[in-house]
């Protein structure tokens, strides 16, 4: 029996994550939904206990504080890997990511021996667009994008989204230890990886809604870091470890 999980990290989502893991649960029945929060104070992870005693899909992962969207991710993909799943889909909490996309991911990473070993929700594909951004965030999302296929010598048109569909056998491959991101680079540094590595990569694309409920966690300290650790990847890249 193939085995299917939704990973969503969050810090502070309860106006969100309700509505969001049944909308999962509606275009994704087949899967588990597991929350890996970081102690929220708003209650998120308290709601996802009280709903869990009656949802069996529906898991907790909770950690005892704030560590980084990047290393939340890796405890979802870790998760996955742990439990004998098969596929893995990471995605934002805030409704950026809609779950309709969800089967279509799926289908890109599981039929046919043409599958691809990751499928992405892209924003910047054709079809992929977004909407709700003020043209300065867009500007900047395209530029970071540009910035990081330049310098980390890939082809995928979206280097910066969390919306993604990975085949668990690959993931088990990585050594997660490698990492060195642990704020919004890590998309950027994780393609880079799993691309390395021999991963074949697809892009679907999606339309990206900037959130109507809670607030964003990104800051341009994080952009900065982010800018910084791409840079350092793509020395890696072209000149070797040292």
């Amino acid at each position: 029996m193939t085995r299917y999980l939704v990973a969503l990290t969050t810090y502070n989502e309860l106006e969100n994550l309700p509505a969001l893991v049944d909308e999962i649960f509606r275009h994704a029945p087949q899967a588990d939904v597991l929350v890996v929060d970081d102690n929220s104070p708003d209650g998120t992870g308290d709601w996802v206990r009280e709903r869990a005693a009656s949802e069996p899909r529906l898991k907790l992962l909770a950690r005892p504080g704030k560590q980084g969207q990047g290393s939340a991710v890796v405890a979802g993909l870790r998760y996955a890997v742990e439990h004998g799943y098969d596929y893995v889909v990471t995605m934002d909490a805030d409704f950026s990511h809609h779950p309709r996309y969800i089967p279509h991911m799926l289908q890109g990473v599981s039929e046919g021996p043409q599958a691809y070993d990751v499928m992405i929700g892209s924003r910047y594909v054709f079809q992929g667009r977004v909407e709700g951004w003020p043209w300065r965030r867009r500007l900047m999302s395209r530029a970071v994008n540009i910035y990081s296929r330049l310098l980390l010598r890939m082809s995928t048109r979206d280097c910066s989204g969390g919306f993604r569909c990975y085949r668990v056998a690959r993931l088990a491959e990585l050594d997660f230890s490698q990492l060195i991101s642990t704020g919004y680079s890590f998309h950027e540094e994780f393609l880079w990886r799993v691309v390395r590595h021999g991963c074949r990569v697809g892009e679907t694309p999606i339309i990206f809604v900037d959130r109507v409920r809670g607030s964003s966690k990104i800051n341009m300290r994080e952009a900065r870091t982010a800018l910084r650790v791409i840079f350092k990847l793509g020395l890696q890249e072209r000149f070797g470890k040292r």
